[in-house]
């Protein structure tokens, strides 16, 4: 069984930053495993905000492009997600996700953690 534990949201002005940290423990050998950033806001669906493969390779939601900044340290089993210029749009909670693959390279989170509410304000 894998635990993910997230930390670092909070109240933060619109154009400020804020990093996210999930700590991942468990049955679970972090350093092949792709993760996953995803958020949900109030009365809309969850959505894939960022991921990185288990090589480091990263992809965004086109809403965060050149602002949000995942990355992982292996040796510590945490993924981070840095988040610059931050908008009202930005607020949600947000979720780590382990994630896999479908055969159409579709990503499909598997573990969540428990999420962490970020709030934009102007």
């Amino acid at each position: 069984q894998v635990q993910l534990v997230e930390s670092g949201g909070g109240l933060v002005q619109a154009g400020g930053s804020l990093r996210l940290s999930c700590a991942a423990s468990g049955s679970i050998i972090f350093s092949i495993i792709a993760m996953g950033w995803y958020r949900q806001a109030p009365g809309k669906q969850r959505e894939l905000v960022a991921q990185i493969t288990s090589r480091g390779r990263t992809n965004y939601a086109d809403s965060v492009k050149g602002r949000f900044t995942i990355s992982r340290d292996n040796a510590k089993n945490t993924v981070y997600l840095q988040m610059n210029s931050l908008k009202l749009e930005d607020t949600a909670i947000y979720y780590c996700a382990t994630v896999r693959h479908d055969e159409g390279g579709a990503p499909l989170p598997g573990s969540w953690g428990q999420g962490t509410q970020v709030t934009v304000s102007s």
